[in-house]
């Protein structure tokens, strides 16, 4: 008998296949690639289902070396990486195109999107799920409380879908708040027209004084800039990712 891992990390195992079943075929397959990478599969609740699909080759990433060992011995001939997603080279995998999905970690789940974020070249699709509340935020479109930096830093890429919320008791161990599970579909952005430093710099100072207008929250970006245009009257969670691209170059130019 092969003795499962103990729960930690911050990861709660889910014990219900028909919701596994349902994140699993969230998957699109949007931009047709042929490998979707697993991040922290555990148990493999969501990999038996993975393996299963024929249109692409299942790869898992798994950094607790007790979860690596029962992966290893129940699903054979599955590519286990034993490594930190957050610092994983995305160059090895030999596909152009990768899909993501995973039961995303709640105290990592933001850090893994910022990565995705970096690979957005790569990763086509990203089917995750999180803390209810952080899943609600990044799919949040803007003028409400809940809008904020990734949702205006993944929604310039990806075309973000709230897809439904998981109840606490289908976990092992059961969390103390309810999940959600989203998806992420590239869009057609290849690049900003800014700079793309300088507008997660203007998105992150201005939402870190979220309550000030952005005549305020800025200020130590704006030097003799003419802040007398409409949009530095207004505060971060009315701006939209193509106003925050124009207020970056009204700043920088």
């Amino acid at each position: 008998m092969t003795v499962k891992p103990k729960k930690h990390l911050g990861q709660h195992f889910l014990k219900d296949e028909s919701i596994c079943l349902n994140i699993t075929n969230a998957l699109t397959n949007h931009g047709d690639y042929k490998e979707v990478l697993e991040v922290g599969p555990g148990t493999g609740a969501l990999t038996k289902f993975l393996v299963k699909n024929k249109n692409f080759k299942t790869t898992v990433v798994e950094l607790d070396q007790e979860s690596v060992v029962y992966l290893n011995i129940n699903f054979q001939g599955l590519k286990v990486l034993e490594e930190d997603f957050l610092n994983m080279d995305f160059s090895k995998f030999k596909s152009e195109k990768l899909g993501v999905i995973g039961n995303f970690p709640y105290n990592i789940s933001s850090q893994i999107l910022f990565k995705v974020l970096e690979e957005k070249d790569r990763v086509t699709e990203v089917v995750g799920m999180l803390q209810k509340e952080v899943a609600e935020r990044i799919a949040e479109p803007p003028g409400t409380k809940r809008y904020g930096i990734l949702s205006v830093l993944l929604q310039a890429f990806y075309d973000i879908e709230y897809l439904f919320t998981v109840n606490e008791d289908v976990f092992d161990p059961p969390p103390k708040v309810k999940s959600g599970v989203i998806r992420l579909i590239r869009n057609d952005v290849k690049k900003l027209s800014c700079d793309e430093k300088d507008f997660k710099r203007v998105v992150k100072m201005a939402f870190n004084q979220r309550r000030k207008t952005l005549r305020n929250s800025l200020k130590q970006l704006l030097g003799d800039v003419d802040t007398s245009a409409p949009i530095f009257k207004e505060r971060p969670e009315q701006l939209g990712v193509e106003q925050f691209i124009e207020l970056t170059k009204r700043i920088f130019g």
